[in-house]
């Protein structure tokens, strides 16, 4: 998504101290160095600080769980990881260079940093909102039509693959167009008043109707046809969620509650991720559909890349940093995750040759023959495991997934350990997404 930058200084002329000569003084347009003022600047960087500390750990640690908990290496799970990596690269790559673009004047790096910010920036974004597209349709699968054939590990990963191979591909026009240009007549002044020449990093593209047609081509690829697609399937989720037939009469009270709330919890999530998806990204879709065919003059294409563009992109940004969280702190799976993984590490110091305990009683167990398969309602001995609406305590948990023969073993975890405090058990239900 390059191609917003403004002129900048090319790092040859960054010292020279005599400055350079260019045309008659007549015929320049002078810019300051520094495109706001100190602070103004300061409220950039702290912004831009903010989202990329929030991008980079919490996508870390989302990582961390999928990577170092087996049990949380399902389907689903695997595309909010490649989620996660996507959104690093956002972080890493497009908010540091758009931060520094945005504090100076114009693009002040050399050619192949160009070149190369803009594809990754792009594949990342790309990827991610692909990612996001994934993720609904593996859900819209698992709810809408839960006895299909489930997706496998092994196509789930095949499917990263294909994201990130259309991500390459729509991205790559824009890598090779993206250069580095002098703008002419244009000078760069410093604080010292030493002048320097203006270079941009733009999409230098043999005409500009071909700009434009590039341009709605990514907005409807990255933005619309995914938006409708989020739309149309969460629609249907939360359709069907409200439509499953309510508990049966002599069922427990506690369970009709509990299920009106996971009802509730699962559709808020999915209603928060569809809206935000939309309105983080609108804004930097409007400037860029605005510059294009807006036919703007220099001094409001001026205004509207120096104190609008910014927040647009910062509220894109945004998306990837506050991704983790509605994938992770409304899934509890990944809040317990992350406490087991620590957990795990300590307290394999202090077991020693305790065994990990086994009951073949988990509860009670209610096998039923249907399309040839063997579905288990289950209700843990301990306490109820999270599920991927966040729902846990002292209800029962009901879920139904295969079980191949005999009895179904509920692992408990020793509590000797730690200061004599015990290494508390802190179950990983398979989430609901994958069930």
């Amino acid at each position: 998504l390059e191609g917003t930058t403004q002129p900048g200084n090319d790092s040859s002329f960054a010292n020279n101290e005599n400055g350079t000569q260019g045309p008659s003084p007549g015929n320049l347009t002078f810019f300051s160095y520094y495109q706001h003022s100190w602070p103004m600047a300061a409220m950039f960087i702290m912004a831009y600080v903010l989202i990329f500390l929030m991008c980079l750990v919490g996508n870390s640690l989302v990582c961390f769980i999928v990577v170092k908990n087996r049990q949380m290496r399902t389907v689903t799970n695997m595309f909010i990881l490649n989620l996660a990596v996507s959104d690093l690269l956002v972080g890493v790559f497009c908010m540091p260079t758009t931060l520094v673009d945005n504090l100076i004047t114009g693009w002040p790096f050399d050619n192949i940093t160009c070149k190369i910010s803009g594809l990754v920036q792009g594949m990342s974004v790309s990827a991610s909102i692909f990612t996001l597209v994934a993720i609904a349709v593996e859900r819209f699968r698992c709810i809408v039509h839960p006895f299909r054939q489930k997706l496998t590990l092994r196509k789930a990963l095949v499917t990263i693959t294909i994201i990130w191979v259309l991500a390459l591909t729509i991205m790559c026009p824009s890598a090779i167009t993206l250069t580095v240009t002098r703008e002419e007549h244009h000078v760069m002044v410093d604080t010292q008043n030493r002048s320097y020449p203006l270079f941009s990093c733009w999409e230098a593209w043999p005409e500009k109707g071909m700009r434009k047609i590039y341009t709605t081509v990514l907005f409807s690829h990255i933005y619309v046809a995914p938006l409708a697609l989020l739309i149309i399937m969460y629609a249907r989720i939360a359709f069907k969620l409200f439509k499953a037939r309510d508990p049966q009469p002599d069922e427990a009270a506690t369970e009709r509650q509990r299920v009106s709330r996971r009802k509730a919890r699962v559709v808020h999530m999915l209603i928060i991720v569809a809206l935000f998806f939309a309105l983080s990204w609108l804004p930097l879709w409007c400037l860029l559909l605005l510059t294009d065919y807006g036919h703007l003059s220099e001094q409001q294409l001026y205004l509207v890349s120096v104190y609008i563009f910014p927040f647009a992109h910062w509220l894109a940004f945004f998306n990837s940093s506050a991704n983790p969280i509605i994938y992770g702190y409304f899934n509890r799976n990944f809040r317990r995750g992350f406490q087991v993984a620590f957990q795990t590490r300590l307290c394999s110091l202090k077991w020693g040759n305790h065994r990990d305990a086994y009951s073949e009683r988990p509860g009670r167990l209610l096998a039923g023959a249907l399309h040839n398969r063997i579905f288990v309602k289950m209700q843990p001995s301990d306490s109820a495991p999270p599920t991927e609406s966040g729902q846990s305590g002292d209800v029962q948990r009901m879920g139904g997934f295969p079980l191949q023969s005999g009895w179904m073993a509920h692992r408990r975890v020793a509590k000797e350990g730690l200061d004599g405090q015990g290494c508390s058990h802190i179950p990983l239900s398979i989430p609901a997404w994958d069930i």
